[in-house]
């Protein structure tokens, strides 16, 4: 019993309630049974659980077990070219990001993601979802949460930025969040801080690049379409509660 879930003490601390993950992406009805359980031994509130969303059994599976539906996980990937591309040079400053940088970068940050899963379960509140957002982003640019943070600015003032994540190992980079301030948005400025990232990656030598987004943010995937990306997988989030 103890391998079928993992208790999610970051979560738990940011949320006040104690939180849980299903591992894997398999369930069936005598899993369900030892996931209960699980959660009951630790009193559990609520669990995550990510799903296939090509596997139809686990996902009906899911659903009777009255685990919910919020969102579907869109990852997409970018593989580097051997050979260097020409990308569009942007006509912002594209610069690293600074400690002076992190109020401003909070700011857009605050609704910024109202696409994400944690907006769609009304277990959490708007206001703890975007205070989710502002500490990814403070973390990103303070506590070495991110290898680096590429702001966008106009007049000395930021406008948007990228979070990339590299996997020296694996050779893979991946972006973790982008953010344009509200006045920015529909002037490609989230098109010329993908194509710095990549020119980013290319440089830090790595051999392919993924980020994920949401099915409902149509345009975060018409963005990275744009910029050279495709569809790895489609996986759906579930969660359960324990509580009412």
């Amino acid at each position: 019993m103890t391998d079928v879930c993992d208790f999610l003490s970051w979560d738990t601390t940011f949320f006040g309630m104690r939180l849980g993950r299903v591992r894997g992406q398999f369930l069936d009805t005598d899993r369900c049974q030892m996931v209960d359980q699980w959660a009951a031994a630790n009193e559990i509130a609520g669990l995550y659980f990510l799903a296939n969303a090509d596997d139809a059994q686990v996902i009906r599976t899911a659903e009777a077990n009255h685990f919910h539906l919020t969102d579907v996980r869109m990852t997409f990937d970018y593989r580097i070219p051997a050979q260097p591309v020409e990308r569009p040079v942007s006509h912002l400053l594209m610069r690293p990001s600074t400690p002076d940088d992190v109020q401003p970068l909070i700011d857009i940050s605050k609704d910024a993601y109202v696409h994400s899963r944690f907006y769609h379960d009304p277990h959490f509140s708007p206001e703890q979802c975007s205070a989710l957002y502002q500490t990814w982003i403070r973390r990103s640019c303070l506590e070495d949460y991110a290898d680096e943070v590429w702001v966008a600015e106009i007049g000395g003032q930021p406008i948007g930025y990228v979070t990339c994540h590299l996997d020296q190992e694996a050779k893979d980079g991946s972006i973790g969040l982008v953010g344009i301030a509200e006045q920015a948005r529909g002037q490609k400025v989230g098109e010329q801080l993908v194509n710095r990232a990549l020119n980013w990656f290319a440089e830090q030598r790595m051999a392919t690049v993924s980020v994920v987004t949401q099915g409902s943010n149509i345009g975060a995937q018409r963005l990275y379409q744009k910029c050279g990306f495709a569809t790895r997988f489609v996986q759906l989030w579930y969660h359960k509660w324990y509580i009412e």
